[in-house]
């Protein structure tokens, strides 16, 4: 086997800036279920004996601790109000009560609805977040205002704004997004030149096609979303862009606007062919996942993951550019063997 020269950000980096790196760094995204569930399963007493058994180059995140006004129990800061959700072999927190969803314009929710402020946060946190981590990529700040519009509006009503109510929209999430900008630039101040990673997020795709029209996509997000990223690269960070599904028609676009790293690449949906995206876009960004959640990881065999991970390396990491994990949280459904194959044999197979 041969000996590992750089540290899991190091790693990281040179998969970002398209150098070879000594192997393929491996990313860890679980339930929480799964990670106590694989802990038992290895014999491991904690997450870094695990992450040691496993050889993986988690991301270390940091945020401010809340200090503002007092929450009630299941809701959060934006007053949607959670159900825990029990889903069988895992719980899942779903939103049942949005908060904006009985207001018609503008002018009513500046009348009755109060914004969260980053003043409710405490930076100071933050440093000590990173204290003997040094080795590992550091992530914070981001955005991903949409996905919080439609608690907020409930989910359903979030999608006809786009045509019915588009001041709203422009309005909401310019609150959303200032506070995400905000919140980001003094995790940055707070911490100078540690941040690699800001996470610059929408779910723009379903399983087939695009779940917004690219118009209400440019209009919208794309502009907001590239003021986060522009942040984010003044600050020396890299975009690591998530987005679920089949986003292969808006693709260029995000890649104009400036990410850095593309998840989860969910290669089964239409149109998100692996050898097609690393042709056209492998030498402007890098891609991270790329590991089936929907049919290898659950349930598949023992052999299909080992495949699998081969054909991701061969495909996404030739001549580097590739970080291996699965495309979501792995889930509960998942067997235990399957996990400890797809890091074994990314491990094994894939050097430079």
């Amino acid at each position: 086997m041969p000996k590992e020269t750089l540290t899991p950000k190091e790693r990281w980096l040179a998969v970002i800036t398209h150098q070879k790196p000594d192997r393929v760094p491996l990313d860890y995204w679980a339930t929480p279920e799964v990670t106590q569930n694989l802990m038992k399963f290895l014999n491991c007493s904690s997450f870094a004996e695990l992450a040691q058994r496993l050889h993986l180059d988690y991301v270390v995140g940091v945020s401010p601790a809340y200090i503002g006004p007092p929450i009630p129990p299941d809701e959060d800061m934006y007053g949607c109000k959670y159900k825990q959700v029990n889903y069988g072999t895992g719980v899942y927190s779903e939103c049942v009560y949005h908060p904006l969803a009985k207001y018609n314009s503008v002018e009513e929710i500046e009348k009755n609805y109060i914004w969260p402020s980053v003043d409710w946060f405490d930076y100071s946190v933050i440093p000590k977040q990173i204290e003997g981590k040094e080795e590992y990529p550091i992530s914070g700040g981001g955005s991903e205002p949409f996905l919080i519009y439609k608690n907020l509006r409930g989910q359903e009503q979030a999608f006809m704004d786009l045509i019915l109510n588009p001041e709203i929209v422009h309005y909401c999430l310019d609150k959303l997004f200032d506070f995400c900008y905000q919140n980001t630039l003094r995790i940055y101040e707070t911490i100078p030149g540690k941040v690699m990673l800001t996470y610059v997020a929408e779910d723009l795709g379903g399983q087939e096609d695009l779940m917004y029209s690219p118009e209400h996509i440019r209009t919208y997000l794309l502009p907001r979303m590239k003021r986060m990223m522009d942040l984010a690269h003044q600050a020396g960070a890299f975009v690591f862009h998530h987005s679920d599904g089949a986003i292969r028609k808006i693709l260029p676009d995000m890649v104009a606007a400036g990410i850095d790293i593309l998840n989860p690449i969910q290669w089964r949906c239409k149109g998100m062919d692996r050898r097609e995206l690393k042709r056209e876009f492998g030498d402007k960004i890098a891609f991270h996942g790329a590991m089936d959640n929907q049919q290898t990881l659950p349930f598949g065999s023992v052999e299909d993951v080992r495949r699998e991970v081969r054909e991701n390396i061969d495909i996404l990491g030739e001549g580097g550019g590739y970080i291996l994990a699965p495309c979501h949280n792995l889930q509960p459904i998942t067997p235990m063997e399957n996990i400890v194959a797809m890091y074994e044999e990314a491990y094994n197979y894939g050097w430079y």
